[in-house]
């Protein structure tokens, strides 16, 4: 269970929220709501480890997190597409999956990638991929690295209609199995059955 307590962050001197609590567990997800500037991106990047609050505790199955543990049990994907540019979307997803300790084959790629809908796109670099193509790179990766918890944010950014419904699927496969989601959007998310949390006034 992720469990969240009186947690505060700030962007320079301005406090952004304060005291945010709330606990999650396996088989749920959570949709985080605020207006632009709220302060969403930065609660996200706090809960991976990525910009420390400046008050609040975050346990991980009961443990202070981040830990080793924590970072197994992750897969965080930020708002812009981080891929790189001058590879390809079976460089990109392999080398993501090195980088994660994991010994990707170019047939399971190749799976991850086409299921996505990158069919034909695969060997292209990517700097010439739109940017729905691009966000699809990027969200590959959730099928191809074992994690419990996965912190989304602004998942559904440039994807059509036909991707926004792909990755619903795959965040209700992935929650219906006993993982947990958090998301961020400022669209309405076809989910059922999340909590939510706003962020700032």
């Amino acid at each position: 269970m992720l469990s969240v307590n009186g947690l505060s962050c700030a962007r320079g001197e301005r406090t952004l929220f304060s005291g945010l609590s709330f606990s999650l567990g396996e088989r749920e997800w959570l949709h985080i709501q605020g207006q632009n500037g709220a302060g969403k991106t930065t609660l996200m990047r706090a809960l991976v480890g990525l910009s420390p609050p400046i008050a609040g505790d975050i346990t991980w199955r009961g443990e202070a997190a981040p830990s080793p543990d924590f970072f197994r049990d992750l897969i965080y994907l930020g708002h812009h597409a981080a891929v790189k540019e001058e590879l390809t979307p079976l460089e990109n997803l392999r080398f993501s999956a090195a980088l994660d300790g994991i010994e990707l084959s170019e047939r399971d790629a190749l799976a991850a990638l086409i299921r996505l809908g990158l069919r034909g796109r695969e060997d292209l670099p990517v700097r010439v991929l739109s940017a729905g193509q691009k966000r699809r790179v990027l969200l590959s990766r959730l099928l191809v690295r074992p994690a419990r918890l996965w912190v989304l944010d602004e998942p559904f950014t440039a994807l059509d209609v036909k991707a926004v419904a792909q990755l619903s699927e795959l965040i209700v496969a992935h929650v219906t199995q006993g993982g947990m989601a958090i998301l961020t959007s400022h669209q309405t998310i076809p989910l059922a059955n999340g909590k939510t949390l706003q962020v700032g006034a």
